[in-house]
């Protein structure tokens, strides 16, 4: 097969559907010749983020004027069937649900991380909404193979986008085990890590802070560090931060480099992870393979990935957030237990699997494609 993947939504790499992106790319990459031949379409400016794809991947540069929202949907639709003909391709991978199309001499296959238009008021503003709510579900629909990143997101695509369960299928994310791992000689900080964008109200940052001064109050110790870019609403969160009575015992990290993830997870004395609703919730996972213990709410898919193996809080009370916030910085048996179940938990996310059940999905893709002229039947 000749399989295409658009890379356009990955946002230079600084969101989670970008980890997903080259992730997966990075993995397809370094399996042994079978006979599949990988084409990515990335524009201009991302492309030193592949630089591990020279003369493994084929890359098709697509320019810099079709960045924005409107302009790469607008792409995806008229542009990337003709160049996915002209190049041979059989399936055309779309690793979003806002980038979905309808039409084209190949395989459709997309990846839905999550559904947040339809579960979390605010998330974007009206126009990603009402093109995630209305448009959407009919691009889905129109799909030859749908991959969800959960149970929890394939039971939001059913509901929600009605896609037919024949079509669906739920490929786990995984993480590179050989960065994410525990190191024995590192030295653990009395510090909370959420490791998310600064986005409001999603990521409920406002609510952590609050629960975050009352575990201060009451003689906690440990400071509180937010490693993330700005994103939407961030401005109400350094707000927030700026009226705190705790400000001096909270660091913002800004934006960090994928390659210094896991020692931030190696040194931090445990995770949190409060967001109000998540399709997969990666750095869960990564923290644990980290052996580094867990503090999160059981939202979207929260409850689901991180199972037996966290603490879990209600992510709309500060008071049991903050419960939280105690229990992991003074019981040190609490702590350990989660460690292990965490590593044990973290042995379920793999790339390697992830890719080869990829494979699979664009093989029945392909075989549906050829037997139908359309996916909406």
């Amino acid at each position: 097969m000749r399989i295409g993947l658009t890379t356009s939504v990955m946002q230079r790499g600084r969101s989670g559907v970008g980890q997903y992106i080259l992730s997966l790319a990075r993995t397809l990459a370094q399996r042994p010749a079978d006979g599949h031949e990988f084409v990515l379409f990335v524009l201009r400016e991302d492309l030193p983020l592949f630089d591990f794809a020279a003369g493994r991947l084929q890359l098709e540069v697509v320019e810099e004027a079709q960045r924005s929202a409107v302009r790469d949907i607008l792409w995806h639709h008229t542009q990337l069937p003709g160049r996915a003909r002209r190049l041979g391709l059989d399936v055309v991978h779309v690793p979003s649900y806002r980038r979905l199309t309808a039409r084209g001499d190949y395989a459709r296959v997309a990846t839905i991380h999550d559904l947040a238009p339809f579960r979390l008021a605010g998330k974007y503003d009206w126009a990603r909404m009402l093109y995630g709510q209305q448009v959407v579900p009919r691009l889905a629909r129109r799909q030859h193979a749908v991959i969800a990143v959960s149970e929890t997101t394939a039971a939001d695509i059913r509901h929600f986008l009605g896609v037919r369960d024949d079509r669906l299928s739920v490929i786990l994310n995984g993480i590179d085990h050989t960065r994410f791992r525990p190191d024995p000689t590192a030295t653990r900080e009395g510090s909370f890590l959420y490791v998310s964008r600064l986005e409001h109200p999603a990521k409920n940052h406002v609510r952590l802070i609050e629960a975050f001064e009352q575990y201060r109050a009451a003689g906690g110790t440990w400071e509180l560090h937010l490693a993330g870019s700005d994103w939407h609403g961030a401005e109400e969160i350094h707000a927030r931060i700026a009226r705190s009575p705790c400000a001096g015992a909270i660091r913002r990290l800004g934006f960090v480099a994928d390659a210094d993830l896991p020692g931030l997870y190696q040194h931090a004395g445990a995770l949190v992870y409060p967001s109000l609703f998540e399709g997969f919730g990666l750095p869960v996972v990564e923290a644990m393979a980290c052996a580094c213990p867990v503090l999160c709410s059981t939202r979207g898919s929260l409850g689901e990935v991180s199972a037996d193996a966290a603490r879990h809080i209600d992510p709309e009370a500060p008071a049991d957030l903050a419960a939280g916030l105690r229990a992991l910085a003074e019981d040190e048996g609490l702590r350990a237990e989660l460690t292990t179940r965490g590593l044990r938990r973290a042995q379920d996310f793999a790339w390697e699997r992830a890719a080869q059940q990829c494979l699979a999905v664009y093989a029945a893709a392909l075989a549906r494609a050829r037997g139908r002229t359309t996916a909406d039947e």
